[in-house]
């Protein structure tokens, strides 16, 4: 473009250099390497977040399938699996070393790379630009990285259940000793340096993502979007983004003392423990295992929000959507927001109740755990009072959004229970663990998930998902997760503690047995409809029903005023400009008023 029109004299520009200019442009976008791999426009990053964090979900579920079938039928052989995995499953039984592998991948493989890569990296990619009126990030460089950061995480990841000692075995929570001393187990070599080397990737790419997804909400919102006018996705996105950067730095120190724990001979978190099987006491003094539980749960507890928030946020959004409502009390919603990103900062210790934690910290810590219920239970008051009396719309995103708080509610509950002290004791690693915190955070926010892809899945990709698939997938994993989970509670109860092989030869458990068949059976039709669901996914990108309108569900944020299929830049005129807030449903006998339409004379401002 000419000199003249950078200083202000467009009209000197020729036609012939606008279109050789636009031309350059598109040129240089439509290589499939700059369009589909080393992308920079935010909707194709959070694509490949997206892809990436199911082909994860697939891998780490069929871990869980496999172990299940280990608890549920401990004295049975299947040929089978050796045919499948080899040395994994010697004479068709999982080896107790590789049983632990699994569990300690799972867990892994769920919690950072599925619920926070693939939730934080796809929906704050996709909607912040979207939603708040920007072209794109505020560094669309840094956002790629942040992506090829992820992705070398996976891949290194990934590489360690191949290698000749196999994968990381210590528990996904990584506790020294067994993590700090490489002859601890055969899980505790090669795999154990892969995994810190694996979660160190994986935090770059959390910290390039998070700065890049605050200073855009900061600095990129369009003309006339107040923070007070931000859908309260944003916020939530915002929100996480926080959590993350103050909080990863920590778990990353953490890492690098393990590291030189392991190889440079140092005791940060060893101390002169005896070990049986060199039989002698470590020449290491004076260090300690519960730092290491210290600097892991200063992250730990965080991330249960960093994984909870972004899916808080698309339910708010898509409750309201559905219920033709405006979301009730939205000041209220993003107070409990900023109120749990700040308690989730002061409860990491509820997590250490049993280390011999001084009784008196541990009173401070179950009072600001208490505290935490709080805020939390505003949110679920107003997502219950938004649907009341709503002309609700039952569309596959909406059911999903109405599970998350479902599921939310009812895992929140037994969380109170783990965060008194005293019942904690009895509780710690027991199966009651296990039940708490796979309904609230694991499964809870995969619903949070499944209903933003149903929701959003028409903006990405232009088609809809097949309806059908959707409710099937729905119910059953809905039931399922029920079905799996809510028993545990009681095996909880009973004392069961979690992580270990097989149950049968505990007089005390044995009667858990045919339970245990249940869960197990259960556990592998959910996955089977996960499986269904990734088919629908894919079918319905080449070969779903299009999108024929620009908005299709009847919303008022910014995103849908874009192109159905928007390209790099989001809208090809100007960028839009907002009037009001982000909730304007059944309004002045209206369905919807798009935050682009100005406030009429007679209209009450909210």
């Amino acid at each position: 473009m000419s000199n003249e029109a950078l200083h202000g004299h467009p009209e000197v520009v020729t036609t012939h250099e606008v279109h050789h200019d636009e031309h350059h442009v598109h040129h240089h976008k439509e290589t499939f390497i700059t369009k589909y791999v080393f992308s920079q426009d935010h909707k194709m990053i959070a694509k490949q977040f997206l892809i990436t964090g199911m082909v994860w979900a697939i891998i780490g579920g069929l871990m869980s399938v496999l172990f299940r079938l280990q608890l549920g039928y401990p004295d049975q052989t299947f040929p089978w699996l050796e045919d499948v995995l080899g040395r994994w499953a010697k004479g068709g039984k999982i080896s107790p070393e590789n049983y632990y592998a699994l569990v300690t991948m799972h867990g892994t493989v769920l919690v950072f790379f599925v619920l926070t890569g693939g939730l934080s990296g796809t929906f704050a990619n996709f909607l912040i630009p979207l939603q708040i009126g920007a072209r794109d990030m505020a560094s669309p460089f840094m956002n790629m990285l942040s992506y090829w950061f992820f992705f070398g995480g996976s891949i290194v990841m990934i590489s360690s259940l191949f290698i000749q000692t196999g994968p990381f075995s210590g528990g996904w929570t990584a506790y020294p000793p067994l993590s700090a001393l490489g002859d601890a187990s055969p899980g505790s070599k090669t795999g154990m340096d892969l995994w810190i080397t694996a979660m160190a990737m994986f935090v770059v790419s959390s910290l390039l993502g998070g700065l890049n997804y605050i200073s855009t909400v900061l600095n990129m919102r369009t003309k006339g979007m107040s923070m007070t006018r931000l859908p309260l996705t944003i916020w939530a996105l915002f929100f996480t983004a926080v959590l993350g950067v103050l909080s990863f730095p920590v778990l990353f120190s953490g890492f690098i003392l393990l590291l030189f724990d392991r190889h440079a001979g140092t005791s940060f978190y060893l101390s002169d423990i005896y070990i049986g099987s060199i039989k002698q006491a470590l020449p290491n003094e004076g260090g300690s295992a519960i730092l290491y539980q210290h600097l892991f749960w200063f992250l730990g507890h965080p991330e249960v929000y960093i994984i909870l928030l972004p899916a808080m946020g698309m339910a708010s959004e898509i409750l309201s959507v559905n219920s033709r409502k405006p979301i009730f009390g939205y000041m209220a919603m993003v107070g409990s927001m900023f109120a749990i990103t700040i308690l989730a900062f002061l409860v990491w210790a509820h997590h250490m109740f049993v280390t011999g934690l001084n009784p008196f910290l541990g009173s401070v810590f179950v009072l600001l755990t208490l505290l935490i219920a709080v805020p939390s239970a505003i949110k679920v008051f107003n997502w219950l009072t938004t649907i009341w009396k709503a002309n609700i719309r039952f569309t596959p995103g909406m059911m999903f959004a109405l599970g998350f708080v479902s599921l939310f509610i009812s895992g929140g509950l037994t969380g109170i229970f783990l965060g008194n002290s005293t019942l904690d004791i009895h509780l710690h690693d027991t199966y009651f663990v296990i039940a708490h915190f796979h309904i609230v955070m694991g499964v809870s926010a995969f619903f949070g998930m499944f209903a933003g892809i149903y929701h959003w899945f028409p903006k990405m990709y232009g088609r809809f998902m097949n309806n059908t698939m959707a409710y099937i997938h729905f119910w059953v994993t809905l039931a399922g997760a029920y079905l799996i989970f809510w028993p545990m509670h009681y095996e909880g109860l009973a004392g069961m503690p979690r992580r270990y092989l097989d149950y049968s030869i505990w007089e005390s458990f044995k009667q858990f047995s045919e339970l245990n068949k249940f869960i197990s059976t259960v556990a592998m039709i959910v996955f089977a409809v996960q499986l269904m669901f990734v088919f629908n996914f894919f079918y319905s990108i080449f070969k779903g029903r299009k999108v024929t309108t620009q908005n299709p569900w009847g919303a008022t944020t910014l995103e849908w005023t874009a192109p159905i299929r928007p390209g790099h830049g989001n809208w090809p005129g100007e960028i839009p400009e907002v009037h009001r807030w982000a909730y304007d449903y059944s309004k002045d006998g209206r369905d919807f008023i798009p935050q682009t339409e100005p406030i009429g004379p007679n209209e009450s401002k909210h």
